[in-house]
């Protein structure tokens, strides 16, 4: 099994009146609440913690692309993956860009290359169409976001495994001279991740690509239908996915017993998932985002990731996190791994409020007691 270590880089210092509120945290969510110096030491806390995972024996670190929230202050991943190149030696895993949004997916192209060419051939591109509530801070028009995202990834790709110049006359994009400058070290081109909740386009689409795929935020259910999809999908394209090709992403938290890991963990799972990633529906799955399947299902549902409140307890014991002892975190993800078949775990060791110190004993506990009892699994 291969394990990352990831981190969303949120602002902590959210004020008490709008915790307690139903408000969004996205896109309305002034920023006037946002102290620069503050930011600042956010910042080199969040690089210290990173480093952390390397030196701990993490196979890679992750970040991933957010616009217009508290939630993650990490607007420009590629620029994040840049001051990580040299603090680093592990892989970098880009999860992802968000290239639906971009008006020039040939940056995206150049930056991942120049990246893998810096990095000596480490990172890894997550590709995403970006959460709902993204095209409301971009104002764009989520109905043509899944035709953005195919043609643009095409591009993105073509460019780095053909020699150009060549044109481009796409639907969306139109270019006379493709020919990027440099291309990716790796050969053909850096490994594709999709990150997604499990729709059924996206495990299809990472499935026929031959991508790894990447489930995050989910009960313990919705995982395990996911992870099925795919694997029956890859099947239908003629092959079976290696474990490597199925991951699963979560926050996670340990400390010396489950009791003060689940008292410890409670308070940061409830900040994370009824505060920053909380929403209106319509913030959430603006008109268009969903495909005329989903969306019947998705907005008639009475609660939801974002939309409602959900407790602690809910949380640990659903799966959306793992929580407890080295112990009960490595016979839980040794279950589940053998009754599932995954072979990648992104564990998200920083959450909600949670500081340096917590951080690190947290992580500490993993990477002594958790991280070489993962290494055999999914083997033989």
């Amino acid at each position: 099994m291969q394990v990352f270590g990831f981190g969303l880089m949120p602002y902590r210092d959210i004020p008490r009146e709008h915790i307690d509120s139903d408000n969004s945290s996205w896109v309305t969510f002034s920023n006037s609440h946002f102290d620069p110096e503050r930011g600042a030491e956010f910042y080199a806390e969040y690089l210290e913690q990173f480093e952390i995972y390397d030196r701990l024996g993490f196979d890679g670190i992750s970040v991933n692309e957010h616009h217009q929230t508290a939630y993650g202050l990490m607007p420009s991943p590629n620029l994040m993956a840049a001051m990580l190149v040299p603090r680093t030696s592990c892989k970098i895993a880009i999860l992802g860009n968000a290239i639906s949004l971009r008006d020039h997916p040939m940056r995206v192209a150049e930056e991942v290359a120049m990246l893998d060419v810096m990095s000596g051939g480490r990172i890894i591109s997550g590709f995403v169409r970006g959460i709902g509530a993204e095209y409301h801070s971009f104002s764009m028009d989520p109905n043509d976001s899944r035709e953005r995202f195919q043609e643009a990834h095409d591009l993105i790709v073509r460019s780095w495994t053909e020699p150009g110049p060549f044109e481009w006359y796409g639907k969306h994009y139109k270019l006379r001279y493709v020919n990027p400058w440099p291309r990716p070290r790796q050969n053909p081109h850096p490994p594709i991740w999709s990150p997604s909740q499990g729709s059924t386009e996206t495990v299809s689409w990472a499935a026929e690509r031959r991508y790894t795929y990447l489930q995050t935020y989910s009960p313990i259910e919705n995982i395990r239908r996911a992870f099925t999809m795919f694997r029956d999908a890859a099947n239908g394209f003629g092959y079976e996915p290696e474990p490597e090709q199925i991951g699963w992403a979560l926050p996670m938290f340990l400390a010396d017993t489950d009791k003060e890991a689940r008292r410890k963990a409670a308070p940061h799972l409830e900040f994370l998932f009824n505060t920053l990633i909380r929403m209106p529906k319509d913030v959430f799955y603006p008109a268009g985002y969903l495909t005329e399947a989903s969306a019947p299902r998705v907005m008639s549902a009475k609660s939801g990731l974002g939309t409602s409140r959900i407790t602690a307890e809910t949380l640990m014991d659903g799966g959306y996190a793992l929580v407890g002892s080295p112990e009960t975190v490595a016979d839980q993800l040794a279950h589940y791994q053998s009754e599932m078949g995954f072979g990648t775990i992104s564990g998200m060791f920083q959450f909600g409020t949670m500081g340096m110190e917590e951080f690190q004993q947290s992580v500490t506990l993993f990477g002594d007691k958790v991280l070489p009892k993962l290494r055999d699994l999914g083997r033989g």
